[in-house]
C-alpha cells in the first residue's frame, strides 16, 4: 500500500470527508467555547465522543502507562488526531471494500 492510497482512503472519500467534517466542526465549537466562555464545562466530550470507539482504548493504555490524573493537553490533543485519522482510515477502508465488492458482483443479465 502506498502512501498515496492511504491518503485517499483516508481523506479523498465522502464518507471520511463527511466524518472529518464532522469532527472539525466539533473541534471549532469546543476551541471557540473554551476561549469565550466564562465555564465551558465538559464541551470537549463532543470531539472525543467522535473519537469514541479508538479514543477509550487509547487513553485507558495512556492511564494506565501514565498513571493517575488528567493527561497534558498537548497528550489529549495527539490522543483525539491520531483516533479520527485512524478511524478516518478505516471507515475510508471499509467504503472502498463496500464498493469494490459491488463492483466485482456479476449482473443479472450477463
Amino acid at each position: 500500500m502506498t502512501a498515496r492510497t492511504l491518503v485517499r482512503l483516508t481523506f479523498a472519500n465522502p464518507a471520511s470527508v463527511i466524518y472529518l467534517g464532522l469532527v472539525g466542526v466539533a473541534v471549532a465549537i469546543a476551541t471557540a467555547l473554551t476561549l469565550f466562555a466564562p465555564d465551558p464545562g465538559l464541551i470537549w466530550v463532543l470531539p472525543a465522543a467522535f473519537a469514541f470507539p479508538l479514543f477509550l482504548f487509547v487513553t485507558l493504555i495512556d492511564g494506565a502507562v501514565r498513571g493517575e490524573g488528567q493527561p497534558e493537553t498537548w497528550l489529549f490533543v495527539t490522543e483525539l488526531v491520531f483516533c479520527v485519522l485512524a478511524q478516518s482510515l478505516a471507515l475510508g477502508t471499509m467504503v472502498e471494500a463496500y464498493r469494490g465488492r459491488l463492483r466485482g458482483r456479476p449482473r443479472a443479465d450477463d
